[in-house]
């Protein structure tokens, strides 16, 4: 008897629909076959599946029964197909009858027949209804992540035997329901406020401009003068994520494996540190079917990236392509992923090898060789791309031993969402496309994807339309643009995000257009060209 059980893969961010056909034959001899590019994972199955129908009071029946994961061009890998490929003998035996049109089975199965944890179960939920689908069958431990999507009947199955019992209608397993006001809170992180750090005044100023526009930051400043304190406070002053944004972030989280299992929406936006020893494919993402990076890991949050000249070149380099379209592409033959990459890059430095080039109170011992080597591993490319460039100096005696609390993140973070909410109005429906492959196929047949047209939400994220409609100031500003042009020699890029940073101050300010004093607050925070 042939039965059809419907299952998904995950391409990417992407779900993919995958019909399993179980077909069991008196035929030939007994055997258990796999078809339709499966990995290793998916061809363990038999035997999980074998344990898990026996484990729970089921027969399995002793025949020849071959399986097929269509389409059988598509490559499939995970565990994820074990329930539906066991419900799928389960109905090929006639051992349970039961119409699952409309239907949709995920799951991880132990050799006793319970149900576990499987990664990316969002984008599987996803897709399916996209294709109409009305019901899903879940591990329970993550039907709160499926239940985020509306219009869905998501049933919790914590082992084969009760979804066996349920779909004979023998034992009903009940419809999980998730409170969406109770996840609508997010959990601010109180460890880190600007509240408790003392002086760098200008260096909170910066961090506020760059949260209100969405703008990339690098701090240089010697050793203990406070770098990775003033990034870690920045997700404080960040605006709390729209529900849209929240489900970005929970799909990337959730394909990577990195969901917590007690949060099935992320609220908090992420913050992502990673070492300088990380690999190439940890922070831009890889693999033979590629999965997300650090750099996608942190989409509409923070990327720390500590000593940034330690860094290898070819990952610096890596990092040009996401910062200017906010999205990154990874081909490989199987095909071509894009994944988000929108975030706000925190960059910190010490300005030489022993830290203190430049520091008023200890010497540096570097030559001057060493000095200009160790600046230039950061390429100019690189740092043109960067909006604000700052210096950390060290904080005096007097301001440390100061127990006053300085302002609140809360009240810096209503003057960022006061500017973004400005934003947003400012730019209406518009949308930017960066220049990506068309959808289609590879030409191993695989199927690609490409970057979507995304709103504009932040002044950091305008084209050069939106510059020229919405960046226009006066005589006066017009005059000292150029003559900061002149002077630090900057590129079309650099005089671009110059406007940009300008128009944001402004908007922080309140003010409806760019003032000169906004342009020339911009122009600080832009590094000099050295000749």
């Amino acid at each position: 008897m042939l039965a059809k059980v419907l299952s998904c893969a995950v391409i990417g961010l992407e779900g993919a629909i995958v019909e399993i056909e179980v077909d069991i034959s008196n035929a030939g001899l007994p055997a258990f076959q796999l078809v339709g590019l499966p990995d290793t994972a998916v061809q363990e199955a038999r035997e999980r599946v074998r344990s898990a129908i026996r484990n729970s009071h089921a027969i399995f029946p002793n025949k020849k029964i071959t399986v097929n994961l269509a389409p059988g061009d598509l490559r499939k890998e995970g565990p994820a197909y074990d329930l539906p490929i066991a419900v799928g003998v389960l109905l090929a035996s006639e051992q349970i009858t039961a119409n699952l049109e409309n239907t949709l089975f995920v799951g991880e199965l132990s050799l006793d027949g319970t149900v576990r944890h499987t990664d990316g179960v969002l984008p599987m939920v996803s897709v399916g209804r996209s294709h109409g689908l009305k019901r899903v069958f879940v591990p329970a431990s993550d039907a709160a992540e499926a239940a985020l999507l509306e219009d869905l009947e998501v049933i919790p199955v914590a082992s084969l035997a009760a979804l066996a019992d349920h779909l004979r209608g023998d034992k009903q397993i009940a419809r999980y329901v998730l409170d969406l006001n109770a996840l609508a809170e997010a959990q601010v992180d109180n460890r880190y406020d600007f509240a408790v750090v003392k002086g760098q005044e200008h260096a909170k100023r910066a961090l506020e401009v760059a949260a209100a526009g969405g703008h990339n930051v690098i701090m240089s400043g010697s050793p203990g003068s406070g770098k990775t304190l003033l990034a870690r406070t920045m997700t404080s002053i960040l605006p709390t994520m729209t529900t849209d944004e929240a489900l970005e972030v929970t799909k990337i989280y959730s394909v990577s494996g990195q969901l917590p299992a007690d949060t099935p929406l992320m609220r908090s936006r992420p913050f992502r540190s990673p070492h300088h020893t990380i690999s190439n494919a940890g922070l831009v993402g890889g693999g033979r079917l590629p999965r997300p990076g650090e750099i996608s890991l942190a989409h509409r949050g923070i990327l720390f990236l500590d000593e940034l000249p330690e860094f290898g070149q070819t990952m610096l380099d890596n990092l040009r392509q996401p910062l200017e379209d906010r999205t990154l592409t990874i081909s490989r033959a199987s095909g071509t992923l894009t994944f988000p990459a929108n975030f706000i890059m925190i960059a910190a430095m010490n300005p030489c090898p022993c830290g203190f080039f430049g520091d008023m109170s200890r010497a540096c011992t570097c030559s001057p060789s060493l000095v200009t080597r160790y600046q230039k591993r950061l390429s100019g490319p690189l740092l043109d791309r960067i909006d604000i460039h700052m210096e950390v100096p060290r904080v005096e005696y007097e301001k440390l031993a100061d127990n006053r609390l300085g302002e609140p993140s809360a009240r810096i973070r209503e003057r960022v969402e006061q500017a973004r909410v400005i934003q947003r109005q400012r730019f209406g429906n518009r949308t930017v496309s960066p220049n990506q492959e068309l959808p289609g196929e590879s030409e191993t047949g695989q199927p690609t994807t490409s970057s979507k047209a995304h709103r504009i939400l932040t002044n950091a994220e305008m084209g050069p339309t939106e510059v020229r409609e919405f960046c226009q100031t006066d005589s006066a500003g017009q005059a000292l643009l150029k003559a900061a042009t002149r002077q630090l020699q900057l590129s079309a890029r650099a005089y671009h995000r110059v406007l940009k940073l300008s128009r944001t101050i402004a908007d922080l300010a309140g003010s409806e257009n760019i003032q000169a004093s906004h342009i020339a607050e911009s122009i600080q925070y832009r590094r000099k060209e050295s000749n």
